[in-house]
């Protein structure tokens, strides 16, 4: 009897204890806590939110990279290359997200930026909490990612981001400190549509130019963007410019205009482009783009060997796990090479090689194969140097011999690389791939070919058999079509000529095929089990390498296949002339904002899709007759506009657009208006 109160009094106090430790666990995650947002708004968080609406791309970008993905339940349409992005609720874009698509998402706070005043007001009144996200400087944007860091739970993380960054600018300063002697460059960042413009001199975009060794211009405007006169050109004269994508539209007209082109920049060819997600933020990659900028401004002097403050090292190794029995050891290797840190596949056999490989040739005698990941501040010292320097310094730092080694170079990151191993019976093939599509795919046969460059999708094939010398070139064309077969099903562009055609590859793809050992096989054609093999691994593998390098899926979002045919709807609709949106006071933003709201709906997103698709088809000459897809586009328009519509109206400016997507957008946007005149 006493033992079993002696049992039950120590259950009781068990209890007691279990419970204050309930309790002070849930205190912890109760506690509240203060924080200022980008304008220095105090925000009061009880509890870490789960559901966030983020309408600010860098904040988004920001909060992916320090693990809170699951906790962003709505987001733009800018970020749909983000890995783990596809799925979510898109509530429009940064300039015209819709108030309703968020209100429904209940979120537990939303990010927006200073932009957003209609936005603020309205969630304001109905007590939803916001946070004001904008970025004056990167010293700012730090601090911005380890406030999101602590609202999120995620401070650890955060500061890690942080750290990086900042060690990476602060490698640029010491290298810039031993490479730069005389007078730094004048750097200026081009912007605009129809007049050139640059960031106002209080621009965070100012600070990247600093920060990457430039002199930017100041002239005593303020604003994220600000108009350039032609005297304020002249008198500053930039000796290098640099912008993003759509921004080679305006330096194409301009530039060959009397005043504006006998500036150094433009006279020595030195306007660079770079992706919008890296020019037109400071988040999370900021030392990486301004590592990449400082090393394009100052390209010559990061060239010179003797500029370079890195040793040449092996610095970490992660294993890569082959399953075939020539292959002695597989691992993706880290290096310093030219003062930046380069990734590279390194495979190595127990007996010498016959390989075949598009970069080199057939060689003999090979005991190392490998895929070299040589990231963009090396891309333009690499060229300097010299396609030879680069293999030897490759071979050097993996402490091979040149004539035992092959290695393909790309610009693809090895941490994106795939292995797909496909197997029927005793065959086997693995396929080692890395793929980027999203700078220099091309369609053979329709686009033009202008320079060389080391290969953007790399394809190492290794089998459990023997092959011989017919049966190894063979497998080039049966891997090739593979690669091809997984472009095309994937819709991927050709970077040239976007809006007609679809990629067959890039402009610098290769294939290294190993001999191998065991059975020998002399065929590995299409009617080949081993060509059947090949052109599935690499399949697999050239998808999978996409996702992971360029995070585009098959089924992605409308407004992602129109970026990649470099087209946007805000853009579209914006320059659409009618009476009707003059005569209602913000008649241009409700029509883009109506129009940007239909292609959300997934039936109108069909029909989009669908022309993309039809149209590819009519520029082929496979369709010759579109009666019916016209009545399907009027109908489409009467839908929209909620009355019948007597004619489509052509309303898309941009002249080069195909008659069949065209004829699609105006049904689209004569519906929206149409419905805008009547409301």
């Amino acid at each position: 009897m006493n033992q079993h109160k002696h049992f039950n009094l120590k259950l009781v106090a068990a209890l007691f204890v279990a419970a204050g430790l309930l309790l002070l666990s849930n205190s912890a995650f109760a506690k509240t806590f203060v924080i200022k947002d980008s304008k220095g708004n105090l925000l009061t968080i009880e509890k870490s939110p789960a559901r966030i609406v983020s309408v600010v791309p860098s904040a988004t970008e920001i909060l992916f990279k320090i693990g809170a993905k699951d906790r962003v339940a709505g987001l733009t349409y800018h970020d749909a290359g983000l890995e783990g992005s596809h799925g979510k609720i898109v509530v429009g874009g940064f300039f015209l997200p819709s108030f309703e698509r968020i209100k429904r998402i209940e979120p537990d706070l939303i990010i927006l930026s200073s932009y957003h005043k209609d936005l603020i007001e309205k969630f304001k009144n109905i007590g939803t909490k916001i946070f004001i996200y904008d970025t004056d400087s990167i010293a700012q944007s730090f601090d911005t990612i380890l406030t999101l860091g602590k609202i999120v739970d995620r401070q650890a993380t955060a500061l890690k981001v942080v750290e990086k960054n900042k060690a990476q600018l602060a490698h640029i300063k010491q290298k810039l400190g031993k490479a730069i002697k005389g007078q730094p460059k004048r750097v200026m960042r081009l912007m605009g549509r129809k007049t050139l413009m640059t960031p106002g001199s209080d621009s965070f975009q100012n600070n990247l130019i600093r920060a990457a060794g430039g002199i930017p211009p100041d002239f005593g405007k303020k604003g994220s963007v600000v108009t350039v006169t032609k005297e304020e050109w002249q008198s500053f004269n930039p000796q290098v410019l640099y912008g993003c994508g759509p921004d080679r539209k305006l330096a194409d007209t301009v530039f060959s205009k009397d005043g504006w082109k006998t500036v150094d920049a433009v006279k020595n060819k030195q306007l660079f482009y770079f992706p919008c997600e890296l020019t037109c933020r400071a988040a999370t990659h900021t030392g990486y783009f301004v590592s990449w900028l400082s090393s394009v401004i100052y390209s010559d002097e990061f060239a010179d060997p003797k500029n370079d403050i890195m040793p040449k090292r092996i610095t970490a190794v992660r294993p890569v796990d082959i399953d075939l029995p020539f292959v002695k050891s597989a691992a993706v290797k880290t290096s310093w090479i030219y003062d930046f840190e380069n990734k590279t596949l390194v495979i190595d056999f127990n007996r010498d090689q016959t390989i075949v490989s598009t970069l080199e040739g057939q060689r003999t005698g090979i005991k190392t194969v490998g895929n070299h990941y040589s990231p963009p501040p090396c891309w333009m010292p690499g060229h300097k140097r010299g396609i030879t320097d680069i293999n030897t310094t490759i071979v050097k730092a993996m402490g091979k011999k040149k004539e035992e080694a092959s290695f393909l170079i790309t610009g693809a990151d090895m941490d994106n690389l795939c292995v797909e191993t496909v197997q029927y019976k005793d065959m086997k093939v693995t396929a080692l791939v890395t793929a980027g599509v999203l700078s220099n795919a091309v369609r053979m046969s329709k686009d033009t070919g202008l320079f060389y460059e080391p290969g953007t999708i790399n394809i190492i094939l290794l089998t459990n058999m023997h092959l011989t010398p017919r049966a190894m070139t063979r497998a080039i064309i049966s891997a090739t079509e593979g690669k091809t077969a997984a472009l095309e099903d994937m819709d991927i562009r050709s970077t040239y000529s976007p809006l007609v055609h679809e990629a067959t590859g890039t402009g610098t793809d290769n294939v290294l095929v190993v001999q191998g050992q065991g059975t020998k096989i002399k065929n590995t054609g299409g009617h080949t089990k081993m060509g059947e093999l090949i052109a599935n691994a690499v399949y697999k593998g050239v998808r999978q390498a996409i996702y992971k390098q360029n995070k585009l899926v098959g089924k992605r979002h409308i407004f992602q296949r129109l970026k990649e045919r470099k087209l946007s709807i805000y853009g579209l609709t914006s320059n659409v002339e009618c009476e009707c949106m003059n005569q209602k006071q913000g008649g241009k933003n409700n029509f883009s904002a109506l129009v940007e709201d239909l292609l959300l709906q997934d039936k109108y997103a069909a029909f989009l899709e669908s022309a993309l698709s039809i149209s590819d088809e009519y520029e082929k000459g496979l369709i010759k007759d579109l009666t019916f897809f016209k009545s399907w586009c009027k109908s489409i328009a009467a839908e929209i506009a909620r009355q019948p519509v007597t004619e489509i109206e052509n309303l898309v400016q941009q002249q080069d657009l195909p008659i069949v997507f065209k004829t699609a957008l105006n049904a689209i946007f004569t519906g929206a208006l149409e419905r805008l005149r009547h409301e």
